[in-house]
């Protein structure tokens, strides 16, 4: 039996406002088996209080510790950096985060001194954010991505863009690439491995996207499972997959 599984939100858990049929009861039988779950987002549009609340809402009672995401990971990263004043392309979650680890986020069109650019996913993303993206990053500053997923799943099949479409348009007008701290790099997965002391091999990570959330539990040394109630419909050879969460729970519990 594992320790631990780590579950994707968005494409996994729920769409939009919309928990996918039978995830919490799923979720809810792995913890009643003994095993440990995680909670793991590329969307950085949400502070950690914010995904608590909203998984709560949705039917999934998480402690503020068993909840991590990009906005979180960005903002160690730039404690980590010593960055003190940084310019931000992102909403509300991610600004939260960086100020509440002593690092003064500005929204990327003031012309400030900063010590990096973050960029996430942002709603309101417009010409000004990318024109004062690219002053910053003329300067020569560090320039974050929270993640590069191009698109992210909504209710009924739709899909809306993602973060990587606004890194996608700074890059190209910088002519920069940048530092990516969200899958499929796997820095959050063994963040989360190392803070309970668990084997990469005894914790499962479970995602909708074979290209983000399972190359970063491969790439953490963890056995990996595709759920098709995201953004992937078919599954490359040899990929443990099913069609949801709950047909996950239901083989692992077999095991």
């Amino acid at each position: 039996m594992p320790k631990a599984v780590i579950l994707d939100l968005d494409g996994t858990l729920y769409r939009g406002q919309t928990p996918i049929p039978g995830a919490p009861e799923a979720v809810e039988s792995l913890r009643e088996a003994g095993i440990a779950v995680r909670f793991l987002t590329n969307n950085s549009s949400m502070s950690r209080d914010m995904l608590v609340q909203k998984l709560g809402r949705l039917g999934f009672l998480a402690e503020p510790e068993e909840v991590y995401g990009t906005a979180i990971a960005a903002a160690a990263w730039a404690r980590e950096q010593r960055w003190q004043r940084v310019a931000v392309i992102g909403e509300a979650g991610l600004f939260e985060a960086l100020e509440s680890t002593g690092t003064h986020a500005i929204d990327a069109r003031e012309e400030q001194t900063v010590d990096a650019l973050i960029v996430g996913i942002c709603r309101t993303f417009d010409y000004a954010m990318l024109d004062g993206a690219l002053q910053h990053l003329r300067r020569g500053v560090p320039f974050l991505a929270t993640n590069t997923d191009a698109t992210f799943p909504q209710e009924g099949g739709r899909e809306s863009p993602g973060a990587g479409s606004m890194v996608a348009a700074v890059a190209c007008v910088a002519g920069r690439s940048p530092q990516v701290v969200g899958k499929p790099e796997p820095r959050m997965v063994l963040d989360l491995i190392r803070q309970s002391g668990w084997e990469s091999s005894q914790v499962w990570v479970v995602g909708d996207r074979v290209e983000t959330d399972l190359l970063a539990g491969e790439r953490a040394g963890c056995p990996t499972y595709l759920v098709l109630s995201g953004v992937t419909h078919t599954a490359p050879n040899g990929q443990l997959v099913g069609p949801d969460v709950a047909a996950f729970a239901r083989e692992l519990l077999r095991r």
